[in-house]
């Protein structure tokens, strides 16, 4: 008889968009390629990342859309934009996913809640115990929680005194090139 096909799960870091790849200035929504900047180190951190086997996953909260602040196609041109300048640094992103609604939508699919990281999980068969969620405010730390993931905090962005949630996280680091060694990679 032979033996049952394992599947291989893989590890994955979450990542949060505003604050951490890119600078999230005033509580600005980012939606114009003209306001688009990366933060310093990313685009090195992010190379390096790319040579590792963690599945590199962005999970964004975007809710300049639900309030009709800009449109989802502003965001896909961001975002393609953004990608573009990954693809020039040779940089791989597995995927991304975003929530498009306003806090008092009170879906399932912003950040905390978990909907768009199980999503990922099921798609590329994440060992949650494994991976890690990357943030710059509460509820990226607070969705790893609940997620069982570990999560580091950096001090990028927000430095999560947004204040939103009671939450401590794991590990906090100066910015995303920093937090790699945690990675072992």
């Amino acid at each position: 008889m032979p033996g049952k096909t394992q599947v291989k799960e893989n590890k994955a870091v979450f990542l949060d968009r505003d604050g951490v790849i890119n600078e999230d200035k005033n509580n600005d929504y980012i939606h114009k390629i003209k306001d688009f900047k990366f933060i310093s180190r990313v685009l090195e951190a992010l190379k390096i990342l790319s040579k590792s086997k963690y599945k590199i996953i962005i999970i964004t909260n975007q809710s300049g859309i639900g309030r009709g602040y800009y449109k989802h196609e502003d965001f896909f041109k961001v975002t393609n934009y953004m990608l573009k300048e990954f693809k020039k640094e040779k940089i791989r992103i597995d995927a991304i996913y975003f929530c498009h609604h306003s806090p008092e939508q009170a879906c399932k699919c912003r950040k905390p809640e978990t909907l768009l990281l199980e999503q990922a999980k099921k798609r590329f068969n994440i060992n949650l115990k494994k991976s890690y969620v990357i943030g710059d405010k509460t509820s990226d730390i607070m969705l790893g929680k609940k997620a069982g993931c570990k999560t580091i905090l950096l001090q990028t962005g927000k430095t999560g005194k947004d204040n939103k949630y009671n939450v401590k996280a794991d590990y906090t680091c100066k910015d995303l090139l920093d937090s790699l060694s945690l990675l072992k990679i």
